[in-house]
């Protein structure tokens, strides 16, 4: 039973999509707004550094990942809806709660407590919106889900630019934190279908540590992630910094900054991670690893174009170098998820999106933004950011050798 026609299971899954996108977009509202904020909590009566402003994502991530293996192997046993619910619930408080810190210490403790709730949610979409659609489509599928990314992320931008500006950083907070508790009422009512509702029937693989050690020796797993580590280092220092980058080192305005790179990241966000998807997808008819060569293709063209993005003075050069850079990036978003879930079982679906998260993050944007900082208090913001494009080179590097080893003959690879 396809989930695109008009039956019962095909309408839950058509909501849940949409519910499921709409969490994702304020996951990256909650998540990004905190960069719009930088500048106003800078100075201040907090006082902050370049390297405590940057460590407040590390915090995040750190809590982040270290929730999401146990997220992780829930999600393949419990009800998913009331752990996606409760995660939702979770991280919306946690945002409005940062409204309220007095000192560095409670800031801190308040957006590393939005990582609990992040981990449930994004341990446990991947695997539900892959059980709703066949495999065939999942590569648009999840270009709809990843498209939430940068329209929230720029939303992050743009509503905490406003909001700073007219009523105070604090404010942006309350704002970006109270919708997340309607999300998670609707979070409740999502269908859980069967796990590998559109895959082959398999044997139920290991559980616990043996499913890891069986992930680990999965090679075209362990190489998409490695690839995904570094390309999450670049996006994570690219998203926190750019507004900051912005007003630093190319003198525009605060508001302006955080308004224009959010509207760039809407429009791009959009247009390149629907046409990553749908390329995916389309190329799945002449190769199995369509969606690791589009994502190492697009990755590789980004390297070059995100160095002169930073490193170019004019704003006529590095303006057109942004908008086609952020394209690129995007369009590996839906096929690199969708290379992911479609390389392991149905049944460890949540526990390889989980160890894909705790990697990802430790070899990737839990140092990078914190790294920038230092970098920058050290010498200049200008300077540091010149690490990015070498982070998004290795990325595509990692995902075109991986497309390239997996399409050889099986005899060939193994002589």
């Amino acid at each position: 039973m396809t989930a695109l026609g008009s039956t019962p299971v095909a309408r839950a899954a058509r909501a849940g999509l949409v519910i499921l996108t709409l969490i994702n977009l304020f996951n990256y509202l909650d998540r990004w707004i905190v960069a719009a904020l930088a500048e106003s909590m800078k100075h201040s009566e907090l006082r902050l550094s370049d390297g405590q402003l940057g460590s407040l994502m590390t915090g995040f991530l750190i809590v982040y990942m270290l929730a999401a293996p146990l997220f992780g192997s829930l999600g393949d046993r419990r009800s998913r809806p009331r752990l996606l619910s409760l995660g939702v619930g979770i991280w919306s408080i946690a945002t409005a709660l940062a409204g309220l810190a007095q000192n560095y210490v409670g800031l801190f403790a308040a957006r590393a407590m939005v990582g609990v709730g992040e981990a449930a949610y994004g341990t446990i979409s991947p695997g539900l919106l892959a059980d709703y659609f066949p495999r065939d489509k999942r590569g648009r599928v999840f270009a709809v889900f990843f498209a939430a990314i940068p329209v929230g992320s720029a939303l992050g931008y743009i509503v905490g630019g406003l909001v700073d500006r007219y009523f105070g950083w604090r404010q942006a907070f309350f704002v970006a934190g109270i919708p997340g508790l309607i999300l998670a009422a609707l979070a409740l009512r999502l269908h859980d279908p069967p796990r590998g509702s559109h895959d082959a029937l398999e044997a139920r693989p290991p559980a616990g540590h043996n499913a890891y050690r069986t992930l680990l020796r999965n090679r075209p797993y362990v190489l998409t992630v490695l690839g995904y580590a570094a390309y999450t280092f670049a996006i994570g220092a690219l998203a926190f910094w750019t507004p900051s980058f912005l007003e630093r080192a190319r003198g525009i305005p605060k508001a302006q900054a955080t308004v224009q790179f959010g509207a760039i990241v809407v429009v791009t966000g959009f247009v390149g991670t629907y046409a990553g998807g749908w390329l995916g997808d389309r190329l799945l008819r002449v190769s199995q690893q369509a969606y690791l060569w589009v994502s190492g293709v697009v990755t590789l063209l980004a390297a070059p174009l995100t160095l002169v993005a930073l490193a170019a003075p004019r704003p006529s050069i590095y303006w057109p170098a942004i908008v086609v850079a952020e394209l690129c990036l995007f369009a590996s978003t839906g096929p690199i998820n969708s290379a992911i879930v479609n390389v392991v079982s149905p049944h460890m679906r949540a526990t390889a999106v989980a160890l894909s998260i705790l990697a990802i993050h430790v070899l990737g944007d839990v140092p990078s933004p914190s790294l920038v900082g230092v970098i920058s208090d050290a010498r200049s913001l200008g300077q540091a950011v010149l690490i990015i494009p070498v982070a998004v080179l290795i990325g595509g590097l990692i995902w075109t050798y991986a497309a390239w080893l997996e399409s050889r003959p099986r005899a060939a690879v193994i002589g």
